[in-house]
């Protein structure tokens, strides 16, 4: 295997990327050694693989040159010649923050689990590692051979989680959440195949600059629609959320929240509106209906739950409608706005699925009805919960404030009429999510939670750099999306340019 040296190098080691994605995958591999019963050596192995990896990471945060839109840390090597297929990897000011959250996820992923998993604790510490390795590949692969891969390595360990350690639905929703994935990943697939034969290469950094014929970018871009939409997951093919994620552990629940349904979005930032530059424009409209819609539908399905686990699903269908918006609008404040909030998401549902994993492993119910009055029995763990519940709100200095505001702006500088009904989930959700905190912390104590101990030190390390998020990205956002800025202008350039290069084409056919 001959390595390259890639023109596309602006900082950083080459080597970074590549023992993010494999380090993990080498802990799965040395936990298959561990004796079974040795539950606590298996933790610890997680644990310290996982904070190794975030350690390894860091250098994507402090080293990345915030000036250029070129890919950085980029590896690559020649891996099957006569496809010219490639082992390609790297980062710029898109999927940075998502490695960068992607470790963090999985640190807390092994602390919540810490005493939570009783059952086959070996297989599911691997299964863990597993998806941090594939998860860290969607989001720094540069070659849509090997992005297919780690798109699809995910989903095994991830249907595991949910089949094996959920709850007493597990088996359906894991087989639902299987095949509405793999359905659109088929089609994905075919896609993937198409640009091959078209164009002779897997290298998405030269597709990105590469013109197909309009009428292809939009086969295309519903062939790859099918598989992001159902990732997103985007109303009408959202269903097999709400099941997953209450049926899944609560470390299952932290991945689909803060990393999975995050590559959908990823998807249409990193191929349709780069690769598909023209289809996208053209049907951006009818994705901003969508959005809206999913905005909407899932916060008024929030008001009627009596699950926890199930109203945090649906808000994670109205909050990811929001992203969508933002990317669709296709204007910087929109753009800027949607990645930033599927960081901000990530954080804010993913804390909140913590949060109640914290109270189910004490209390074993997550029906709304079984709480009340949890502010007297458990003060710090309703401290963390409700400064999680402001930001998902959008309260003003938190992250999810901001986000949510550069997506409006975006929204109605695209299409004011769907600006106006977007800002209408910002007032739904505020329903739904402060009336779940007055129904679970306040009212009479239930005699069935009166005795619940308070969150421990090893959950408030759990939840902490969570809450430090939440501030730090609510009062200091441009240190976040000043990773975006560089690529976010090239990618505007790029639709722009696309779409005057398709005209040309048009001008010069009719003139032929």
């Amino acid at each position: 295997m001959n390595a390259t040296v890639c023109s596309v190098v602006v900082a950083g080691d080459s080597y970074v990327l590549t023992v993010a994605i494999f380090l993990p995958v080498l802990a799965a591999l040395l936990m298959l050694l561990i004796n079974k019963n040795r539950h606590s050596t298996i933790k610890w192995t997680a644990l310290a693989a996982s904070i190794a990896n975030f350690i390894g990471v860091i250098p994507l945060f402090t080293d990345f040159d915030k000036t250029t839109a070129k890919m950085q840390f980029v590896a690559q090597y020649q891996w099957i010649r006569a496809w010219n297929i490639n082992y390609y990897v790297g980062v710029d000011g898109i999927s940075v923050l998502f490695v960068l959250l992607s470790a963090l996820a999985t640190i807390l992923c092994v602390l919540v689990s810490w005493t939570a998993i009783k059952d086959k604790v070996k297989e599911f510490f691997i299964a863990l590692m597993l998806i941090e390795g594939a998860m860290i590949g969607v989001f720094s692969s540069l070659d849509m051979f090997m992005f297919y891969i780690f798109w699809e390595a995910m989903l095994i360990p991830m249907y595991l989680l949910v089949g094996i350690w959920g709850g007493p639905g597990r088996l359906y929703a894991a087989i639902k959440f299987f095949l509405y994935t793999l359905t659109g990943s088929v089609l994905m697939l075919l896609g993937v195949i198409t640009i091959y034969m078209m164009t002779g290469t897997f290298d998405m950094v030269k597709l990105m600059s590469t013109q197909l014929p309009v009428g292809m970018q939009m086969v295309l871009f519903w062939a790859f629609f099918a598989a992001f939409a159902v990732k997103v997951p985007m109303f009408p093919v959202h269903t097999w959320l709400p099941d997953a994620h209450t049926e899944a552990p609560t470390a299952g629940s932290v991945i689909l929240a803060a990393i999975l349904i995050k590559m959908g979005a990823y998807g249409f930032l990193r191929f349709s509106l780069p690769m598909f530059p023209d289809a996208s424009q053209s049907v951006a409209p009818l994705m901003m209906v969508l959005s809206v819609v999913g905005i909407i539908y899932g916060g008024v399905i929030c008001l009627s739950q009596t699950d926890l686990k199930r109203l945090i699903a649906y808000s994670s269908v109205s909050h990811m409608g929001f992203v969508t918006l933002g990317i669709f609008s296709l204007n910087i404040q929109g753009l800027e706005g949607g990645i930033l909030q599927m960081i901000n998401h990530g954080v804010i549902t993913g804390a909140l699925f913590l949060c109640v994993g914290m109270v189910y492993e004490r209390s074993h119910t997550r029906l709304i009805a079984d709480y009340g009055g949890l502010a007297n029995v458990m003060p710090v763990f309703a401290g963390f919960f409700m400064v999680f519940t402001f930001a998902s709100v959008g309260l003003p200095g938190t992250n999810g404030f901001v986000g949510e505001f550069l997506i409006l702006i975006g929204g109605f500088t695209a299409n004011k009429p769907v600006g106006i009904l977007a800002a209408t989930g910002v007032i739904i959700g505020a329903v739904y999510m402060l009336w779940l905190y007055q129904r679970v912390f306040y009212t009479d104590v239930n005699e069935k939670i009166a005795g619940l101990s308070d969150i421990t030190f090893r959950e408030v390390v759990t939840l902490l750099p969570l809450l430090i998020l939440v501030f730090w990205i609510g009062f200091y956002p441009s240190a976040f999306t000043g990773f975006m800025d560089a690529t976010v202008t090239q990618l505007l350039g790029r639709l722009r340019g696309g779409h005057m290069q398709a005209l040309n084409m048009l001008i010069e056919t009719v003139v032929k």
